[in-house]
């Protein structure tokens, strides 16, 4: 006879040897996916060798990239800010060994942040002058909307802007010069995104000026995150197949049934091929891409405005999409390029004045300051000088730094062009100008450096105005072996424009597609401490701790 005990334990034998010959595929090779096969492998019992993943481009990180060399020049599209309360994040990584082994990724990342603990001495430069913990200026007008803000329901905020709530004057505080530059926020972007952030980051409100809280990892997070879990991936023989763009799903939904995907049509090298997808298998679609049709330029030439013809992702949601209104509405987010772009910069230095100067100016040396912005800028342009060496293999005598402009259409000051007409060069240019580095400096900086500027033309899609059901649900209704991932997918709680959303993205579809009784971490929800609370109501205040 058979115990309740036993009968348990033989029907979860039975589940994972189902799952171990489940097959899986993963679109997109972003953070998103390369999370959701650790997942499906360390909690779901998948073997590696039937997960695929397949990526359109030749190279694995999605938004999370890093490339170069010191002879050509290294580049990075951007960065993502993390902090302590990612914990989704820190239990994958929790598992994951760095490319060293001698720890894991989550513990290599809070010992470095007890070394290189951030402290803003700069957050703000006015008139080539630091501002050494600005007060946010906040008038009790602007108070008083954000605690409005804070509590109205998102249905009643609805499509609405960040310029629908607040007046003209709240955009020239330094609460909003400071909010917008570490987030990436627009006057014309989602209140309900605003919202979600204000909420999320409440924790962080009273260090704001100085930045504290904010992480870092030991070099970019290309090689500090992905390259050690595409290592543990490839240990385990999951396979990638890259230079495959995935261009549609064959979907099948009968009438009082689940849908599913049948197969999985795409290119590789020019050539079309197609992945029949059996009934127990699944598939996992990263949506849209926020470095979508992404363009380099160079130290003398400008980076181009491409659009979402200019790649796979945009379209591919576009096909689905179409008549399924369970799969959201990607319009909303790629067909507002001017709402949504904007530029960053690497610069690759071979004499160290730039970063002496830097680091007299602002009182903090590389990887501790974290963005500085220019509150004087045209373009809302700010710079961050990371700690060095920022890139795996990078030379001792050569220095990175990135930087970004917001407003991308507006002239320089330094520069008569508007900052998509410039070079790497003439961007660089219009640092130096803020900075106020005398004219002799500025010739040594920009004859012994290389700037790659980079066009993002969706880099801030996920920040437009939307409405309930723009995004999908992670398990759209109705579909049995499809689920969504990424940054344009629907989780209430969290906020988009982080590692930490793309990763909570994939353990919720990994573990609601293998119908495991298991969830990620909560969301840290620190405005339910009133000790959070106080202090944020004080620094909101501009009052001293």
């Amino acid at each position: 006879m058979t115990t309740g005990i036993e009968a348990a334990q033989n029907s979860e034998s039975q589940q994972n040897i189902n799952r171990s010959n489940k097959k899986v595929y993963l679109v997109g090779g972003g953070i998103a996916s390369l999370a959701a096969a650790a997942f499906l492998i360390r909690d779901g019992g998948l073997l590696g060798k039937n997960i695929t993943i397949l990526e359109e481009l030749d190279r694995l990180g999605g938004s999370l990239d890093g490339a170069g060399s010191p002879e050509n020049g290294y580049v990075l599209r951007g960065g993502r800010m993390i902090e302590s309360k990612y914990l989704c994040s820190y239990d994958l990584f929790s598992s994951i060994p760095t490319l060293g082994r001698s720890k894991t990724v989550t513990q290599e990342i809070f010992e470095w942040n007890e070394v290189m603990k951030t402290g803003s001495h700069a957050r703000l430069l006015r008139d080539g002058q630091p501002i050494d913990g600005p007060e946010f200026g906040l008038r009790e007008k602007d108070i008083l909307t954000i605690e409005r803000i804070i509590l109205e329901p998102e249905s009643l905020l609805g499509k609405t802007s960040i310029e629908d709530q607040f007046d003209s004057e709240f955009f020239k505080t330094n609460f909003w010069l400071m909010w917008c530059s570490t987030f990436a926020f627009q006057p014309w972007h989602s209140a309900v995104e605003f919202k979600r952030y204000v909420v999320r980051f409440t924790h962080m409100v009273q260090g704001f000026n100085h930045l504290k809280g904010v992480m870092r990892t030991v070099y970019n997070q290309y090689d500090s995150l992905v390259r050690p879990l595409h290592r543990y991936l490839l240990e385990r023989n999951v396979n990638f197949q890259l230079k495959t763009a995935v261009q549609d799903l064959v979907l099948c939904r009968e009438t009082d049934a689940d849908g599913v995907v049948e197969k999985i049509l795409y290119t590789q090298d020019g050539q079309p091929g197609e992945i029949a997808v059996g009934l127990e298998d699944i598939v996992i679609v990263t949506l849209g891409s926020m470095t979508e049709a992404s363009a380099l330029g160079s130290n003398d030439t400008v980076a181009p405005l491409k659009g979402k013809r200019d790649g796979g992702a945009w379209t591919l949601w576009e096909k689905i999409a179409a008549g399924r209104p369970e799969f959201g509405n990607p319009g909303v987010f790629n067909n507002h390029i001017d709402e949504s772009k904007w530029i960053s910069t690497t610069t690759t230095l071979f004499d160290p004045t730039f970063f002496r100067f830097v680091r007299d100016l602002t009182g903090n040396v590389p990887g501790e300051g974290g963005l500085v912005t220019f509150a004087d800028s045209n373009w809302l342009c700010s710079i961050v000088l990371p700690a060095q060496p920022h890139f795996i293999g990078q030379p001792d005598n050569v220095n990175v730094f990135w930087g970004y402009g917001l407003r991308v259409d507006q002239p320089g000051n330094f520069v008569n062009k508007t900052m998509q007409e410039c070079t790497g060069r003439e961007m660089l240019t219009e640092f130096l100008g803020h900075l106020k580095v005398s004219t002799a400096e500025k010739a040594k900086i920009l004859d012994t450096s290389i700037t790659i500027p980079c066009m993002m033309p969706f880099i801030t899609s996920q920040f437009l105005r939307r409405e309930k059901g723009d995004r999908p649900a992670v398990l759209p209704k109705g579909w049995k072996n499809l689920a969504f991932m990424g940054q344009f997918c629907e989780q209430p709680d969290d906020v988009v424009f982080t590692v930490e959303y793309s990763v909570r993205s994939a353990a919720n579809a990994a573990y609601g597609l293998l119908g495991l009784d298991r969830t990620p971490p909560a969301v840290y929800k620190g405005q339910q401490d009133p000790r959070v609370l106080y202090k944020a109501f004080k620094r909101l205040h501009d009052i001293a701790s």
